[in-house]
């Protein structure tokens, strides 16, 4: 609602006739309505699905790396002392 006020004010700043503000807004609104609908595709859920299984994968790889990392720490004050 604030958007379509803000684009009305701004076309009727610079003279462009009631008819083409509203057919502009209309286009708006109908373009917005598409992509809001195009979120819940299948291709929508898949990507969650596989953004799940790369953060899964990606805290696994983090917990090896630390892991290692204090193996090698551990290592390095064991040959110190």
């Amino acid at each position: 609602m604030k958007n379509r006020l803000a684009i009305y004010k701004a076309l009727k700043a610079i003279n462009v006739p009631e008819q083409q503000i509203e057919a502009v807004i209309q286009a708006m609104d109908s373009d917005m309505h598409l992509s809001s609908a195009a979120i819940s595709d299948p291709d929508y859920a898949q990507f969650r699905a596989e953004l799940s299984r790369f953060r899964v994968s990606l805290i696994i790889d983090i917990g090896v790396m630390l892991s290692l990392v204090m193996a090698i720490l551990f290592a390095g004050i064991a040959f110190i002392h």
